[in-house]
């Protein structure tokens, strides 16, 4: 893990929100989602208000909207979902345009769509500001479990090689003339598949048994000083406690 590994989502920029340690940006996150799932779905304005928050964000952190728009379109499947429950909801219904819907279809599609777009985009904005490293590290310093720490970073530290592998694997095949285009022709392709988890396999005991031997415990190496400093936290925190307000205002209202 000595070297940066980022993603395909980062975005290498130089703003406040990219200084702040992973580890409260996961929580602020965390706590938005939690609070954007549970406000009811009937509070449409709360919705606009959280909007706007996470535009706060993104212009704090120099993430630009089309970044954002372009990216969110991974959660169409379940926007195409929304859409056809207003056709087959049960209940009152209303016409619209002469076409016959369900309200509480229409209020499923609405709360489907405002909290996954919601949600998408809050993920984005943690993936464009902090590196896949950083996400591993802000975990770990969060006390997650380690099983799940150690199979990221073994991912994140092994996963091109894994895929150096899988290329030399191919082109091998199509070196002795094998290109299967068929179902009835993926043999090769399956002991290829096979070959290269045994091999991942044995590659990753070794390496484990050999960090082991030097001293691994089953976590991060960490400084005495690398807790995140609390005006961090509090900055961290404006984005939940400003989301709270919100859904407070809405519930009151």
């Amino acid at each position: 893990m000595g070297a940066g590994h980022a993603h395909p989502l980062h975005l290498q920029r130089e703003s406040p929100v990219h200084r702040l340690a992973p580890e409260v940006k996961i929580v602020a996150v965390l706590l938005f989602t939690i609070i954007v799932v549970i406000t009811p779905r009937t509070e449409f304005w709360a919705f606009g208000g959280y909007l706007v928050l996470l535009a706060a964000v993104a212009i704090a952190a120099r993430v630009p909207a089309t970044w954002l728009a372009k990216r969110a379109t991974i959660e169409l499947p379940f926007v195409l979902l929304a859409v056809t429950l207003p056709f087959f909801g049960h209940g009152e219904r209303v016409t619209w345009l002469g076409l016959s819907l369900s309200v509480d279809g229409l209020h499923g599609a609405w709360n489907i769509f405002a909290k996954g777009t919601l949600g998408v985009l809050a993920s984005l904005l943690l993936a464009a500001t902090t590196t896949m490293r950083d996400l591993i590290l802000g975990l770990d310093r969060l006390r997650c479990p380690t099983v799940f720490t150690q199979i990221a970073t073994f991912m994140l530290r092994y996963l091109d090689v894994l895929a150096d592998d899988a290329r030399r694997m191919r082109v091998a095949r199509l070196a002795r003339g094998y290109d299967p285009r068929f179902l009835w022709q993926v043999k090769a392709f399956a002991v290829s598949v096979g070959a290269l988890f045994l091999r991942a396999y044995e590659r990753g005991e070794r390496v484990y048994l050999a960090m082991v031997a030097r001293g691994y415990q089953g976590r991060l190496p960490r400084r005495a000083d690398d807790r995140a400093p609390t005006a961090q936290w509090v900055a961290a925190a404006s984005l939940p406690v400003a989301t709270a307000g919100i859904a407070l205002a809405a519930a009151l209202g």
